[in-house]
């Protein structure tokens, strides 16, 4: 049987590549055998030339594409920041109510198993010891990029499902198909591919090439950050702050800098009418598809440009009004996102040299946190004109622009470095983090005086001040390193509103655990202001939640989504079993 790779291997070379392949099943019952797919090479016994190396990860990539859309979906719509519209199918509404059949096209294990089998395969037959003929070993990079998308697969299968078979061997007969499997929940997930990543670090990511002015090197998921996601989950935090901590240091070469960067949304210093904003946020975070010193986008999962390709993304049909959805958006903001967004206190620095706040009443698009306002545009009923038609209500989206799927970006990585800061028990650097930005300055004075037995660890975590500087009103060209609130906040390192939570009545531990609790708070709307729609927020609340033992947590905030309790899914998510989609039998 012959099969057509992928589009993505097409142009990695610039060729079409037909591969004579073996069909395969995956798992011990119905839902995991699919005889339509197929392992790469699998009638090779082993992978042993530069060419093996590039047609099999293209094929992983290729089978990565089916499980993007979801990533992103099943992770907001169950979340609390977004509402859905008239215009949202069935399968739509069944995820945002927590009700999704066996056949809603978002809930396909096999897809995951089909990324998973694959990678088993090449994992078992790459002949990691072969060198070409300058002593460079062949296949190395690419061996640890596919064990990264092994990790990557199976942590989305157990955040999703809850417990999954865990199979590490390739399955290509229906026989192997049929044995029995372990079941593997986070916890064992974590724990196996803690493991099974950390030799691998360290390991450069490859890089094909450049593919339509986009860096391929952005097709990986960075090891370290996956070590320290699995860290999180598990519950290891000075781990997992380490590893984020040690990616921030190797992501731009080894021993250099990474720092948040300066971009954000903020009124414009001489506006008396509070509407006129300046943004080098979203252009750089959603619309930037390269790879540079300052690059917001981390890892992404690359789309087809043409709908009849079949790896396709629906997302900005979803997200946007378009011609191909009749100008009808499924998927907008959340009355609470619209909340949390006017709740925050925007802190500006005018032109006369002092600070304000921004007022009260200003209406959705400015109030409080502006970074709303600079990625969701609705016409507000007011018709225009698109090609000759007339629209009432056009959306536009900013974070889905482009044809391929975001999902590690800069931000994400310093704000869980925060959250496992906070959980690892030193609240007040993982604050620093949110307010004015970390270097070692800011270290030695605002974190290390509060934990002095842990001072030597907390200074392993070195941002030199030359090459972390941070914000400051003359806005010198080497700036570089603001708090994350700035973003959205106006200048939040002089917002007196903004501090540290403390309390009289309380000393010691009592205080601490306190404190942990209410900067994780901050931490949660922070990631929620800058993460919105992006598929994190349902996989936070879930994270908060355990780690609280508390279910209560996710279930209160996704209830109040529309603005008011939805006293049923309430009672529903107080029951964990029912924040997983259930394996078809």
């Amino acid at each position: 049987m012959t099969h057509k790779i992928s589009k993505i291997a097409k142009e990695l070379t610039g060729l079409l590549i037909v591969i004579c392949s073996l069909l395969f099943s995956v798992a011990c019952s119905d839902f995991l055998y699919d005889d339509s797919d197929i392992v790469t090479y699998a009638d090779r016994e082993h992978l042993v030339s530069d060419a093996d190396t590039l047609w099999s990860v293209a094929g992983i990539m290729n089978k990565m594409q089916a499980l993007a859309d979801r990533t992103i979906l099943l992770g907001e719509l169950r979340g609390d920041l977004v509402s859905i519209t008239d215009n949202a199918d069935a399968d739509i509404r069944e995820v945002a109510s927590f009700s999704i059949a066996t056949g809603n096209r978002y809930n396909n294990p096999a897809d995951y198993y089909a990324v998973i089998n694959n990678c088993n395969y090449f994992i078992a037959h790459a002949d990691t010891a072969l060198e070409n003929n300058r002593n460079e070993s062949i296949f190395m990079k690419e061996y640890a990029a596919v064990k990264a998308f092994r990790a990557w697969t199976y942590l989305q299968l157990a955040l999703n499902y809850g417990k999954v078979p865990f199979i590490t061997e390739p399955i290509v007969s229906k026989e192997q198909s049929e044995q029995e499997f372990p079941m593997y929940g986070i916890n064992d997930i974590c724990r196996f591919f803690i493991a099974d990543l950390a030799p691998y670090a360290d390991i450069e990511q490859p890089g094909y090439a450049t593919i339509r002015n986009t860096d391929s090197s952005l097709f990986y998921f960075p090891i370290y950050i996956l070590l320290g996601d699995m860290n999180l989950w598990a519950g290891n935090y000075r781990a997992a702050a380490e590893n984020y901590y040690k990616f921030i240091t190797m992501c731009n070469g080894r021993n250099s800098s990474f720092p948040i960067s300066t971009n954000s949304v903020r009124f414009m210093s001489n506006d008396s009418h509070w509407t006129a904003t300046a943004d080098t946020w979203s252009v750089n975070a959603f619309q930037t598809e390269t790879r540079s010193a300052y690059g917001e986008l981390i890892t992404m999962i690359p789309g087809d440009s043409i709908p009849s390709e079949g790896n396709y993304s629906e997302l900005r049909d979803l997200f946007n009004t378009t011609e191909r959805n009749e100008y009808k958006e499924s998927i907008r903001p959340s009355e609470a996102l619209y909340s949390l967004s006017a709740l925050q206190r925007y802190c500006h620095y005018t032109s006369g040299g002092e600070y304000v706040f921004s007022p009260d009443g200003l209406d959705d698009h400015h109030s409080g946190d502006l970074r709303l306002q600079a990625v969701y545009n609705e016409s507000n009923n007011m018709a225009i004109s698109v090609n000759g038609k007339r629209i009432e209500n056009y959306v536009t989206n900013g974070k889905y622009q482009t044809r391929n799927i975001h999902l590690y970006r800069r931000a994400m990585v310093f704000l869980r470095m925060a959250e496992a800061l906070n959980r690892a028990g030193f609240p007040r650097f993982a604050f620093q983090i949110l307010k004015r930005g970390v270097n070692n300055s800011v270290i030695e004075t605002e974190v290390v005086p509060y934990y002095e037995s842990d001072a030597a660890w907390l200074r392993t975590f070195s941002f030199p001040d030359n090459r972390y500087v941070l914000e400051t009103t003359a806005g010198a060209a080497s700036e570089n390193t603001i708090g994350l609130h700035s973003r959205g906040c106006g200048y939040t390192a002089a917002n007196s509103t903004y501090t540290m939570p403390d309390s009289e009545q309380l000393t010691g531990q009592q205080l601490l655990d306190y404190q942990i609790q209410k900067v994780e708070d901050m931490i949660m709307d922070e990631e929620a202001l800058e993460f919105a729609f992006e598929g994190h927020r349902f996989y936070d609340l879930m994270r908060v939640a355990l780690h609280r033992g508390n279910p209560a947590y996710l279930a209160d905030h996704v209830a109040r989504r529309s603005g008011t309790v939805d006293a049923s899914l309430q009672q529903k998510l107080l029951t964990t079993g029912s924040w997983y989609m259930t394996l078809p039998e």
